[in-house]
């Protein structure tokens, strides 16, 4: 589980409720930040904004992908990497086909994929066109699922303002009680207030956090991908285990150079 996620939300509301009883009126203000109509009009408002922005489909998914800002990464670089750095050491001892029996055990259908193309003989370029476009498909879903995110970001603060100015007009249409002038405003406020948090709480986060699982799974498949053409030209394990390193950041470096895979 992603703890950051869950910390950052939590951590969001504690900051928001400290800052509403902070004041005079304590707990006792809580109340006066909850008006129906006003969440009514800046959720469904907004969301009614992205549905028209998305397809169904799109739609459903965008909502859904929420859970995968809590979930970890599947896969780790270091394990990763030894991985194929096991596929090659049995391909330099045994031969390609060799790898036919090896790849059973492998649970990525990414990577199984990359080594049944090179079973079976398919010319480098070929490979290599083939995993990049399914790498290009990947990214092109989650650029779908992350920009549902950023359009409810950007949607949400509109329709608090809608909302504000709903209420406004309202007031303005009906001064003739001075006394209710200060209540109206603050109720006509709150929905500036619920668009903001939408926006600065839950979307601009999520999308963000998408954007770096993005980054680390299509990294994670461009080592694939390289790893699997090096085996394919026959390159020396070692060679293709310092090659691979490269994508990573110096501290997974030496955590895998104590426990280096390669053979010469």
């Amino acid at each position: 589980m992603d703890i950051a996620s869950l910390i950052g939300m939590v951590l969001g509301v504690v900051m928001i409720v400290f800052g509403i009883i902070s004041g005079d009126a304590g707990v006792s203000a809580l109340q006066n930040f909850f008006d129906l109509p006003s969440v009514i009009i800046t959720i469904g408002g907004s969301l009614a904004g992205v549905i028209g922005c998305n397809l169904m489909s799109d739609f459903v998914n965008g909502l859904k992908s929420i859970t995968l800002i809590f979930k970890g990464s599947k896969d780790n670089p270091g394990d990763v990497i030894k991985s194929i750095i096991d596929l090659s050491n049995v391909a330099r001892k045994e031969g390609l086909l060799a790898l036919d029996e090896a790849s059973n055990g492998i649970e990525d259908a990414f990577l199984r994929k990359g080594v049944m193309l090179v079973v079976d003989g398919t010319d480098p370029e070929l490979v290599r066109g083939i995993l990049e476009t399914d790498l290009i498909c990947i990214e092109d879903r989650h650029k779908t699922v992350i920009a549902f995110w950023e359009k409810w970001a950007e949607l949400g603060p509109a329709w608090g303002m809608i909302g504000t100015l709903i209420g406004l007009v309202n007031m303005l249409k009906n001064l003739t009680d001075s006394s209710t002038i200060g209540p109206n405003m603050a109720v006509a406020l709150l929905t500036t207030m619920y668009g903001s948090v939408i926006a600065n709480w839950l979307c601009n986060p999520t999308a963000s956090k998408l954007k770096v699982k993005n980054s680390q799974e299509i990294m994670m498949k461009e080592v694939i991908v390289e790893g699997l053409l090096s085996i394919q030209a026959g390159e020396n394990p070692r060679v293709i285990e310092e090659k691979l390193k490269s994508f990573l950041s110096p501290k997974v470096r030496e955590s895998l150079s104590s426990d280096s895979g390669g053979e010469g």
